[in-house]
């Protein structure tokens, strides 16, 4: 019970490379990589800092005099886990281990351990290990190719490290179709929990953004919903859903989706796809932003591409919801508040106060009742099921009892009406 938690003290470094062209504001890439850090909550981040760097050095990352001055750093820190937010290739990590005498990781580790940590259902437990494996491989191919240029590239079979690796990677192959097959029954499976959904069948309103931008804050708010909402990178991973009753508005059901990051491997993208399928079904797309962060833009589009990979089309209900207005200076947060008034779809807000959540949750109410259409309906009297339907949904204005069944006058909602004839 009075046990002290055991940290893992870590020391992160933030390579800021001079030769590469799409490199990021050092001191805002060091802050994220430092947020990934915390995302774990067994680290202890004891030390960080940027590392300038002209260049790559194939074998070790860094240069000589770099490492022995790290090093002093690291071991006088009492430093276990050193953190490089960047690549590293599998030589220059053994030979950094070697020189700090060090466990390390690189960012797509890293990240790999954040997903691992949180994956809280069947599905993106497999997914955890799916990305892993497939990250695994890649380092093992990269390893062969390594030690295949250090022989002088001859090639032939039976060369050193090759058997080993070949083997290493049909064990990979086979429990990646092993897993590949789990995942599918697993995904059947949501399909038909979806499929069930669709005949409740409110509509959906998924929330999405930017790691860390608030969105499970505001989902707190929304819903009252106990969803770990910590100030921390990738708080959720597996799609959380809450029924919301909004006032003047339908019931919804509200999705809570896993955080958006830059320069995401493809190997963790291709296997996260599934975790952001929630997405797919939604009726109207909140896109929350930390409107107070000095890349806002650039996460912005960060997200607007994934959502355009996923088939998320321009033709979905989208607000852009302008968080943590909170945060910025008095001028700056009018300056927000004034622009986003001028705009239709987008709202400033803060979820920590709840300044301007009731004017989103009107507009959400009117996109989904938008459009209202009148109709007359005949129901044969073995459909009671789709009655009742209707009567739950609250769109009958009048009944009448016909020869030949049951006659409806209903005012209903286009999603409303295609979820009925979906039943």
């Amino acid at each position: 019970m009075g046990d002290t938690p055991e940290f893992t003290r870590a020391w992160v470094l933030h390579p800021d490379i001079k030769s590469d062209k799409d490199r990021r504001a050092a001191n805002l890439a060091l802050a994220e990589a430092v947020s990934l850090a915390h995302a774990l909550p067994e680290l202890q981040v004891v030390g960080q800092e940027i590392v300038p760097l002209p260049r790559v050095r194939a074998g070790m990352l860094f240069g000589k005099g770099k490492i022995e001055e790290l090093a002093q750093r690291i071991h006088a820190a009492d430093v276990e886990l050193v953190l490089i937010d960047g690549p590293v290739t599998p030589v220059q990590q053994r030979n950094l281990e070697k020189a700090w005498k060090v466990k390390l990781l690189d960012r797509t580790s890293l990240i790999l351990e954040i997903f691992s940590d949180r994956a809280a259902t069947r599905e993106g437990v497999l997914q955890v290990e799916m990305a892993a494996l497939t990250y695994q491989r890649t380092r093992l191919v990269r390893a062969w190719t390594h030690l295949e240029r250090q022989r002088g590239g001859l090639g032939f079979v039976g060369g050193p490290g090759e058997t080993q690796i070949e083997a290493d990677r049909r064990a990979i192959d086979t429990q990646l179709v092993r897993l590949r097959r789990q995942l599918e029954k697993v995904v059947k499976t949501r399909t038909l929990h979806r499929a069930a959904r669709a005949k409740v069948p409110y509509p959906i309103v998924a929330l999405v953004g930017y790691t860390n931008a608030g969105k499970s804050t505001l989902f707190n708010r929304l819903t009252g919903a106990d969803v770990m909402a910590k100030d921390m990178l990738f708080a959720t991973l597996d799609p959380t859903m809450r029924r919301v009753e909004i006032e003047n508005g339908p019931e919804v059901i509200m999705s809570d989706t896993v955080g958006f990051i830059s320069d995401l491997p493809t190997e963790l993208v291709a296997s996260f796809r599934a975790t952001l399928e929630e997405v797919l079904a939604a009726d109207i797309v909140l896109h929350v932003r930390d409107i107070s962060h000095p890349e806002t833009e650039a996460q912005s589009e960060d997200v607007a591409a994934i959502l355009t990979d996923l088939g998320v089309g321009p033709d979905r209900v989208q607000f852009e919801v302008w968080n943590k207005v909170d945060l910025l200076p008095d001028d700056e947060a009018e300056a927000i508040r004034a622009r986003a008034d001028r705009e239709d779809d987008v709202f400033a807000i803060s979820a920590i106060t709840g300044e301007g959540i009731e004017a989103l949750l009107d507009h959400v109410a009117q996109a989904l009742m938008g459009g209202l259409v009148s109709e007359t309906l005949l129901l044969p009297y073995a459909e009671g099921r789709k009655r009742a339907w209707l009567f739950e949904q609250d769109v009958v204005e009048a009944e009448r009892q016909g020869e030949d069944g049951f006659e409806f006058d209903v005012k209903w909602t286009p999603i409303q009406k295609a979820r009925f004839d979906g039943l």
